[in-house]
């Protein structure tokens, strides 16, 4: 065993590192962040202001870019009293098909308590809908997902006192993320039966920032309007209509009633619709005629693959959005039901896993954040604005618009080889090229990417970052000869150079990589998945991996690290190390398993040769995903796993969620090695030589706009079985 470098002591560390960060745009509410502007408007649609980041504004006489508003977030309670309980998740139904969201329990009764309702644009339509059939309450069977859009309720009902102990009528209630539900009783009795039916609808149009911060008004007075109820504020209405329409409609007591006759084995059905007033039927982006992602599928020898990917190309659907500016351009939302809108790091992080379903959402995302790109004069010309993200409890705030303008020209890049066409790729190139400048500017003649933060530290995952769109975006400009490259390319030798000899710190269990250098070049020794970003190097032409800032002996040595069991819970990779400081299994940043940061460990180590530890990884997040029934939450507790056990949900975890969903993609993927050059005409295979889930095949995707389709075998050999005309297998 190697001796654990002690951390300081809370007197000791910087006073970046024990701040008390309030929300912002484009986090989980509750999370802690650090807002860098005043909170935009409380909608979860495209359209509103983008922020600044750092809180400056744009530069004078700029006309301030538009983008997709980040998802409400919930107010900072005053100071001295405590925090709402954020209402849980882990144990929620959510349908999603955004801007359309409902959120119900297992029983399936909206009782207007936590997050029931259906929403739309993150205002809550409708939170109550109780059925109530003979007076009752149909007895809860069962309830479950049906789809990444809808959920299926089943109760039942004696309505005689002789009729033993089976049921006799049958309650089934369908609900649809874009507002529908459909109430079906079907008769299992052998007499006819007249069953009286009521339906009590209330809702309180609260948003759902104010809903998550416990703030939420009472119930809305309703009003009969149509074949429904109808309620209303100053800025906004909704209403419920039904079919058949009702026998009476009792607005004080927000109450539809029926009288239904069935025969025998008859069926009645009631649909209710709920729409904002004057609202047409939701058309959701992610719809099948019309979706950027291709509809790709897995078979093989390991059962849980076709399942796990079907689940995650359908919530990549259910997440999808339009600006509304320019509707063709669609992104990923970050995940429901906190982060139902723009978070440019997560979205640009989710359209780059998914480039194996083609380059349209790609495109779409980066149309829509060089919208948002910040123009010049001035230090931070160039940058994708983003919120600040909290980074634990030894580290100031990170900055997510440093994270996604380093991430903007690597996208472009890595679109290019999987088929972005060329005029698309040309229009983009020049915010790139923004990007890029910003890099050199900011750099200047330093070695390292000075963090935001005043006296902040440089921060390694930073430095993977920037030294990846240095290489990558070098690529790019010279693919079009474009000015830059070489300078990019000499200071990326510069930092590989330091980083190789300052962040690398040496212990008698053979060292590992700092988690920064605070200000004087200090190295903080924490052991967190931050490292994972140093494995993600990129992709360059030929199906090259770009090298990495580690050299082989290091990047071996931190791929044993990981897959000791303070990093890997069993059932993924811990955001924090167990024997570190601050260590927290819940800790969205301190130690909670996070499915990105392992699907990324799984791919960097799987590219660098390190197929054991990747095959663990990728080995224990699969078995994890059966727990969840094969939808990913963002993250889930990083408890050990043992005999008997299952992971803990994260009772405020996104799920479905943008790069948890994409990272199933992205895992498959790693397992056939494609690395596709378009532009060359060319598709390289670098299976992973183990087969770890043996046989696998992958059929539906897309390389250079057309069907991709892929087999690996038992010993790990690759053999492509649908490819574009023309394009030849690389070396």
């Amino acid at each position: 065993m190697h001796q654990q470098p002690t951390p300081p002591s809370t007197a000791e560390r910087p006073p970046w590192s024990r701040h008390e960060p309030s929300p912002t745009a484009g986090a989980r509410p509750g999370a802690p962040t650090t807002a860098t502007d005043p909170p935009p408007p409380s909608s979860a649609e495209p359209g509103s202001p983008s922020p600044a980041p750092h809180g400056s504004p744009p530069s004078p006489g700029a006309t301030p870019p538009r983008r997709p508003a980040a998802a409400p977030q919930p107010r900072t309670p005053p100071a001295g009293r405590p925090a709402p309980e954020l209402p849980p998740t882990h144990t929620a139904l959510i349908c999603v098909a955004l801007p359309g969201l409902v959120i119900s329990d297992e029983p399936g009764q909206l009782a207007g308590r936590g997050l029931d309702g259906f929403y739309r644009g993150g205002r809550r339509l409708l939170s109550r809908c109780q059925v109530r059939v003979a007076g009752r309450e149909p007895l809860p069977v069962q309830g479950r997902m049906t789809g990444a859009d809808s959920a299926r309720f089943v109760g039942t009902l004696r309505v005689s006192p002789a009729a033993g102990p089976d049921p006799e009528v049958v309650v089934e209630r369908t609900r649809h993320a874009d507002g529908t539900e459909r109430i079906t009783l079907r008769n299992a009795a052998l007499r006819p039966l007249r069953l009286p039916v009521e339906v009590a609808l209330g809702t309180d149009l609260a948003e759902l920032a104010a809903i998550a911060a416990g703030a939420a008004a009472p119930e809305l007075p309703a009003s009969v309007h149509d074949s429904g109820l109808r309620w209303a504020t100053a800025d906004a209405a909704a209403c419920v209509t039904a079919a058949p329409p009702p026998s009476d409609a009792l607005a004080s007591a927000g109450l539809l009633r029926w009288e239904l006759d069935l025969p025998p084995a008859g069926t009645a059905t009631v649909e209710l619709r709920v729409r904002p007033e004057g609202a047409g039927p939701l058309r959701p982006a992610g719809h099948v005629a019309t979706s950027p992602l291709a509809p790709a599928r897995a078979a093989g020898d390991d059962p849980r693959v076709a399942p796990l990917l079907h689940s995650a190309v359908a919530d990549l659907q259910a997440l999808l959005l339009r600006d509304p500016a320019h509707p063709s351009d669609t992104y990923l939302a970050a995940g429901a039901p906190w982060r139902c809108g723009m978070a440019p790091a997560e979205a640009l992080a989710a359209a780059r896993m998914t480039l194996p379903l083609g380059t349209r959402l790609a495109a779409g995302t980066l149309r829509i954040l060089a919208r948002t790109q910040l123009r010049g004069p001035g230090p931070r010309a160039g940058m994708i604005p983003g919120p600040r993200r909290d980074a634990g409890p030894h580290l100031p705030p990170s900055c997510t618009g440093t994270e996604a303008t380093l991430l903007f020209p690597v996208l472009l890049a890595e679109a290019r080889r999987w088929g972005l066409p060329e005029q698309e790729t040309r229009e983009l190139l020049p915010a790139a090229e923004r990007c890029l400048t910003w890099l050199r500017t900011t750099v200047g003649d330093g070695t390292y990417l000075p963090d935001p933060h005043p006296g902040g530290p440089a921060r390694c995952e930073t430095q993977a970052h920037a030294y990846r769109a240095a290489l990558i975006g070098a690529d790019l400009l010279d693919a079009y000869d474009r000015p830059g490259a070489t300078e990019l390319l000499q200071w990326a030798e510069t930092l590989r150079t330091a980083f190789r000899a300052e962040f690398w710190v040496e212990d008698r269990g053979g060292g590992r990589p700092a988690a920064a250098l605070a200000p004087g070049r200090r190295p903080m020794p924490q052991l967190s998945a931050t490292a994972v970003h140093l494995l993600d190097t990129g992709l360059l032409g030929g199906g090259r991996q770009a090298p990495g800032l580690l050299g082989k002996a290091h990047t071996e040595h931190l791929a044993r690290l990981l897959g000791t069991p303070a990093m890997d819970a069993g059932w993924g990779l811990r955001g924090l190390g167990v024997k570190e400081a601050g260590h927290n299994p819940f800790g969205h940043r301190t130690g909670a398993v996070r499915v990105q940061e392992t699907a990324l460990a799984v791919a960097g180590l799987a590219a660098a040769g390190c197929e054991k530890e990747a095959a663990g990884l990728l080995k224990g997040l699969l078995e994890a995903a059966e727990h969840f029934g094969h939808r990913l939450p963002e993250m889930f507790a990083g408890e050990q796993r043992s005999a008997g056990t299952a992971p803990l949900p994260h009772p405020a975890a996104c799920r479905p969620a943008a790069t948890a969903a994409a990272s199933v993609v992205l895992l498959l993927t790693v397992l056939a090695g494609i690395r596709p050059d378009v532009p060359a005409r060319t598709v390289t295979l670098r299976p992973v030589r183990s087969a770890p889930l043996g046989e696998l095949s992958l059929s539906g995707m897309r390389v250079a706009g057309a069907p991709f389709a892929v087999r690996i075998s038992r010993l790990g050999l690759a053999m492509v079985e649908e490819a574009a005309d023309g394009l030849q297998l690389g070396a």
